[in-house]
């Protein structure tokens, strides 16, 4: 039996909806046991001890944590929320010429970048990520739809692959049902298969009881859109509802978030001339005013995710949270592709990182926190298309920074050696002393079975 059916037994259900537990009478016996084993292996360590303890000290952390995670306060189910903070980096691989996952792990952990989304489940990458304290998405590549939408069994193989093996130690947070499915010229039947898959998919987490701990997502493009200005104007395409209805359905349903990807870059591309590059780079400018929700805005994003806000609320889902899958700007570019330099990759940014970093919401939904994921870790040498799409990242091929953003790199900027250590950054504060991990879980335990 695993070890989460100790806590919880499932009631027997006919569709996919979010479990509902119920607790086992363990409170008398759960509290002493705990605190018991909590002093003993703090206490009493034996010498040379130390290793073979690791690893039952990070599953009693993970249990406490996923304890609280499921149940809440007074036994409630409470919905996923894997981000920590407000900022993340999407981890592309269309390269042949990047650092290992292991050096890219390096490289975020010295960025205190808590929250990666990848783009697909590499085995490698995850295995990286072990151990790291990084919250990491996970994708199912677009073609895999068709058939999971039909076979709920071959979305549980997939899970049973990609995913479980690699629990608790490598923090999977999330599972991106592909991605821009909708909207777009791709094949309409994957289009089709979204909303089946998704339900699938969370169906399988559900049977394997991980629905508690790992959302279920899909990034969208604008182009779901029919317009997206003034803000408050927005809508869905008439071509697109058939599948987001019951997609935003389900996934009102599940707790899940809606996630978008925007690019103010692209914006400003495609009309340099009659859109001000200080407001798509969060610099001073005069803003735009709507005059339907009286609402005035000083950048760009701000105006594109409150368009994502307007769109859901004229389709009855006002309450469900936006996210940003990916954003961005590139660092370099063809001679036609206007703003690509490294200046303007650093402006757009930095500034974007001090944005999330205030930890605020948007002039629509001021008490929502926005959430991003920055595109992207590295430039990806593979990528088709114009030069740009080669130059969106953080770092360069070599580990070393791009531009200035206050990252340390594998390597200087002018080639120089400059390798990070992980003990290095256990002493910044990454690697805490097992018994205070230890202490905290168990004592935030003991705060939640008190209030049963």
């Amino acid at each position: 039996m695993p070890w989460h059916c100790i806590f919880a037994l499932p009631q027997p259900r006919s569709d996919p909806s979010p479990p509902q537990p119920s607790l086992l009478p363990f409170k008398s016996l759960g509290i002493p046991a705990l605190f018991l084993l909590s002093f003993v292996l703090v206490s009493h360590p034996s010498p040379g001890s130390w290793p073979e303890m690791e690893s039952v000290m990070t599953f009693l952390c993970f249990c406490c944590l996923s304890f609280i995670l499921s149940f809440g306060i007074g036994g409630r189910v409470t919905m996923v929320q894997g981000f920590i903070g407000t900022f993340g980096v999407n981890y592309g691989r269309v390269a042949d010429n990047i650092p290992s996952p292991e050096g890219a792990v390096t490289l975020l952990k010295a960025a205190k970048i808590r929250n990666v989304k990848i783009y697909d489940a590499d085995h490698n990458v995850l295995q990286a990520l072990k151990g790291s304290g990084i919250d990491v998405i996970v994708c199912i590549p677009n073609e895999n739809l068709i058939d999971f939408s039909v076979n709920e069994e071959r979305a549980l193989e997939w899970i049973k692959v990609n995913v479980q093996p690699f629990l608790p130690d490598t923090h999977i947070r999330g599972i991106a049902v592909g991605n821009e499915i909708l909207g777009g010229d791709g094949d309409q039947s994957i289009a089709e298969a979204l909303v089946g898959a998704f339900k699938n998919v969370y169906s399988s987490l559900d049977r394997l009881q991980l629905a508690g701990s790992i959302e279920v997502l899909t990034p969208h493009s604008q182009g779901v859109f029919a317009t997206t200005y003034p803000p408050s104007s927005s809508t869905f395409k008439e071509t697109v509802l058939p599948m987001m209805l019951p997609l935003l359905e389900f996934s009102s349903k599940i707790g899940s978030n809606f996630y978008i990807n925007i690019y103010p870059y692209f914006a400003y591309k495609s009309d340099p001339e009659h859109i001000d590059i200080k407001y798509a780079m969060f610099q001073s400018n005069p803003g735009v005013y709507d005059a339907k929700t009286d609402l005035h805005y000083d950048n760009m994003l701000d105006a594109e995710v409150d368009a994502v806000y307007a769109a859901l609320e004229s389709v009855g889902y006002e309450k469900m949270e936006v996210r940003i899958s990916e954003t961005g700007w590139p660092s370099e570019g063809d001679e036609n592709e206007a703003g690509a330099n490294a200046h303007n990759a650093r402006t757009y940014n930095f500034n974007l990182y001090k944005r999330l970093l205030k930890k605020k919401g948007t002039p629509l939904r001021p008490k929502i926190q926005l959430k991003a994921f920055i595109f992207a870790l590295f430039n990806e040498n593979l990528k088709p298309g114009p030069a740009s799409e080669r130059h969106f990242g953080l770092f360069k091929a070599d580990g070393s920074v791009a531009y200035d953003m206050g990252f340390t790199g594998l390597r200087s900027s002018h080639g120089s050696s400059s390798h990070l250590s992980l003990k290095g950054i256990g002493s910044q504060g990454w690697l805490v002393p097992y018994s205070f991990a230890l202490s905290v879980c168990t004592a935030a335990l003991l705060m939640v079975l008190t209030t049963l």
